[in-house]
């Protein structure tokens, strides 16, 4: 018989007909290598394991506290956490946690709960019921979502002010603010630099290569372009080319752009971490930024590269690009609404 072209191809593979014998599974079925399972625990990123380590370790510790079963969890065992939660202020920050915070709690219990086989436990009506009370009390409160100040241009051009770039930190920590503002970059990205993601192309300006990100998890890489500045201590490409200088003299051209540095200024380990990066953000803007009760991080970089680029007339698309963020996150539009808001505010000059 003539295939036709409508008949797959495929259908030539398949069996003629269904075997109606049920299937039965081994235990073999039900087994992974050694190897398997750690490529599964190696595909999940760094910073999301220990998140959900911190989540889950929290818990289990409350539930021991309470005497009460963390797994698998009975559904008012989660509901009574969850009023915990709302309740416990964080002895770091003196406050009760943002309703997304607890959000991820919940969504955390119930992966370990479905890691061991308990599907669709526990159930989550009566914490969510706790949950939107704690939303709704906090609207009419006055509290709002904390977001992360923006740092302006004129704030990063202060906290360079405050590097000490005659030592390999200070030269290190320009780096750090300049690429953080100039990419939009987020901390973990920062973190995850090579030395050798880091080009100046033939036009002059920088070619990074982000090897993976929050919007891409599947580390299909990214290459943001960095044009070059006009003054020296904010020229994107003056200060890599200084602090790799300053690396090559200790003989360093190749692994992770930055390095972990003690108060000697001698470097202690290969690699910063995000964290370390946010705390040294925080350190220099409590010396140098105004105090106008905002707790400064890293993630102003974002928030104000985005800002300043919209006030520069930059049009969104190549913002939402430069900083990565997923098509139609509405995160950025958060970014340059305040702008919006402040420079075509419709009161504006009507002789108030």
């Amino acid at each position: 018989m003539t295939q036709t072209s409508e008949e797959p191809i495929t259908a030539e593979l398949m069996p003629a007909e269904a075997d109606p014998r049920p299937v039965v599974h081994t235990q073999r079925d039900h087994q992974l290598s050694d190897d398997a399972q750690q490529a599964i625990e190696d595909s999940i990123p760094d910073n999301t394991r220990r998140a959900y380590g911190r989540q889950w370790e929290t818990f289990t510790n409350w539930c021991s506290v309470e005497a009460r079963v963390p797994l698998p969890a009975a559904p008012k065992t989660l509901a009574q956490y969850v009023r915990h939660l709302t309740i416990t202020p964080s002895t770091r920050t003196r406050r009760t946690p943002a309703p997304s915070s607890i959000e991820q709690a919940i969504a955390v219990i119930r992966a370990a709960h479905k890691a061991a086989g308990h599907r669709d436990q526990p159930e989550t009506a009566p914490a969510l019921r706790i949950l939107k009370g704690y939303k709704k009390a906090r609207s009419e409160s006055g509290t709002r979502k904390r977001k992360a100040p923006a740092i302006s241009l004129a704030k990063l051009r202060l906290l360079i002010s405050d590097c000490d770039t005659t030592t390999l930190a200070g030269l290190r920590d320009r780096v750090i603010l300049v690429l953080g503002f100039s990419m939009m970059a987020r901390r973990s990205e920062l973190a995850g630099l090579y030395i050798e993601d880091v080009i100046e192309d033939e036009e002059g300006d920088l070619t990074i290569l982000i090897r993976s990100s929050k919007t891409d998890q599947e580390g299909e890489g990214a290459d943001v372009i960095v044009p070059r500045g006009v003054y020296n201590e904010t020229d994107p490409v003056r200060v890599v080319r200084a602090y790799r200088e300053a690396l090559a003299e200790r003989g360093i051209t190749t692994g992770r752009l930055l390095r972990a540095i003690n108060q000697w200024d001698q470097i202690t380990h290969d690699a910063m971490s995000g964290d370390a990066i946010n705390e040294m953000v925080q350190r220099r803007a409590g010396r140098v930024l105004p105090d106008d009760g905002l707790t400064y991080t890293a993630h102003g970089f974002r928030a104000g590269g985005a800002g300043e680029a919209y006030k520069n007339k930059a049009p969104l698309s190549a913002i939402r690009a430069q900083g990565r963020w997923a098509d139609g996150s509405p995160q950025v539009l958060e970014y340059i609404r305040a702008v919006d808001a402040r420079e075509e505010n419709p009161m504006r000059g009507i002789g108030l």
